[in-house]
């Protein structure tokens, strides 16, 4: 039979398992909101645990919290930081909405922690209480949004050289692309050329804007409503204890934390939050782009478009033999229809925050991070295991461009767009060549369409001398033929 101890709290008593730290208000809350599988992530507890550590350093500094109470609170909360605590926070992201639910999770953890070695065991209250010692100067409304601020902080400096080496290793393969000539393509249908490398620039250029607007998003995570205690009136802290706890956690975090100017925004309103889940979406819809586009240039490989290879990293198929899928493809797009769920979900917590407190905050804090840790391994995972190993399918490439009927679009300069289009539409419906069509009309000499219409001059603006020359020959010709004809 499980061994239990009883604990209470202003409610009442209430049995707590014999070898947990946790106390009352966390069985309370196990008991109550056994709702779905989805806990408080680990980074929103060491984000409380750093908030502890450094609030007892500051409480001892004021001459609030005697010295020997604030070493236990210290030595406790560094426990948990280094990992040696971490069955005692089992409580589900559907809980009260102020997270009050954790940060007492986080509070009794480490009065019992400290009173056990104080020798007066868990469940003790003394000599370190969790409300009056471990939550002192705080209170849940200010302290767990600092926590999500200092979680989302971490996770986004996780993120960042993920997004950096997808970004070199797009930049590797446009360099290893640049001179292969390619059709391109608008509304699926066959356009003018590029290169495949200039193709792949367009990726690089989508996560590089995409790091930047992550990276932008960091200074109003470093604002901490600390200090505004329920409300933002910051009634039960001293003036000073907002600035001081900032200062002390970016000493411990090494980040440029800061207390938030207002601290009633910071705790009614997390629209910090809701930026950055704004560009991680962002990020989210360039990935979409990228990993559909990548695999629809790979599909066939022989019946489809097939002008990329993509790494064959396991079995595609249980019923065909040799199938290979663009897995990381589908895995990159998967996690970013994700990310855009998760976003939907933050817009509309963040937007209902009501009167002095936002009571969304575990979900927006746990569909962030679960939007931050998807991207920062997806995007590992499809630099390293697909775009690293794409190549050239330089045959398919070849013959699309010397099929492509809009090459014809280096003649409308000489020819004008009506007659461009004439000879598209007769080689079209005459299974002819542009240059079959076009000697076919007698519009140009067979050397005149070779001297115009080369595609890997088309992957780029014409200089003007050479658009003009090409125009005044073409004004020529036809008033030479006219004269002649007319003769």
């Amino acid at each position: 039979m499980r061994k239990t101890r009883i604990e209470h709290d202003t409610m009442g008593e209430v049995e707590v398992p014999s070898e947990r730290y946790y106390g009352a208000q966390t069985a309370r809350s196990l008991a109550l909101f056994d709702i779905g599988s989805e806990t408080i992530p680990w980074e929103v507890i060491e984000a409380c645990a750093v908030i502890k550590k450094a609030a007892a350093e500051v409480n001892r500094e004021l001459g609030l919290l005697d010295n020997d109470v604030a070493e236990l609170i210290r030595e406790a909360a560094e426990s948990i930081l280094r990992g040696e605590l971490d069955a005692e926070f089992p409580l589900h992201v559907w809980q009260t909405g102020s997270g009050t639910h954790t940060n007492m999770n986080v509070n009794e953890v480490i009065a019992n922690r400290a009173n056990e070695k104080a020798g007066t065991g868990r469940g003790a209250n003394s000599p370190v209480h969790s409300n009056d010692h471990v939550n002192m100067s705080q209170s849940s409304n200010d302290a767990f949004p600092a926590a999500m601020h200092i979680a989302a902080v971490a996770a986004i400096r996780r993120l960042l050289p993920s997004l950096t080496l997808l970004r070199d290793s797009l930049d590797a393969r446009r360099g290893a692309f640049e001179g292969i000539v390619k059709i391109g393509r608008t509304h699926l249908m066959d356009a003018v050329p590029l290169t495949l490398g200039q193709e792949f620039s367009g990726y690089v250029a989508q996560i590089n804007y995409g790091l930047g607007r992550v990276e932008r998003c960091l200074p109003s995570l470093f604002r901490l409503a600390l200090g505004g205690t329920a409300i933002g009136t910051g009634l039960n802290a001293p003036p000073e204890f907002g600035d001081r706890i900032a200062a002390r956690i970016a000493e411990i975090t090494g980040e440029p934390f800061v207390s938030a100017e207002n601290k009633f925004e910071a705790i009614a309103a997390h629209d910090a939050i809701v930026e950055t889940s704004a560009a991680l979406t962002t990020l989210a819809a360039s990935l979409m782009k990228i990993g559909n586009d990548i695999r629809l240039l790979a599909s066939g490989p022989r019946c489809g478009i097939g002008e990329l290879t993509l790494p064959a990293n396991q079995p595609g198929s249980s019923i065909m033999p040799g199938k290979v899928n663009p897995a990381h493809c589908e895995m990159l797009t998967m996690i970013a229809a994700q990310v855009m769920g998760n976003n939907t979900t933050i817009i509309i917590a963040g937007a209902s925050g009501i009167l002095e407190l936002n009571v969304y905050k575990p979900v927006l804090i746990h569909n962030l991070l679960q939007s931050a840790r998807l991207l920062t391994d997806g995007c590992r995972s499809f630099a390293v295991n697909c775009v690293e190993g794409i190549e050239p399918n330089l045959e398919a490439i070849k013959e699309h461009v010397d099929k492509s009927l809009m090459l014809v679009t280096a003649l409308s300069p000489r020819l004008g767009y009506e007659t461009a289009a004439r000879i598209a539409k007769k080689a079209f419906d005459e299974h002819r060549t542009l240059k079959e069509a076009t000697l076919a009309l007698g519009v140009l000499s067979e050397r005149e369409f070779d001297q115009i219409v080369v595609p890997s001059k088309m992957t780029g603006p014409w200089d003007a001398t050479k658009l003009s020359s090409i125009i005044v020959s073409g004004k020529t010709e036809k008033k030479t033929k006219g004269k002649k004809n007319h003769e």
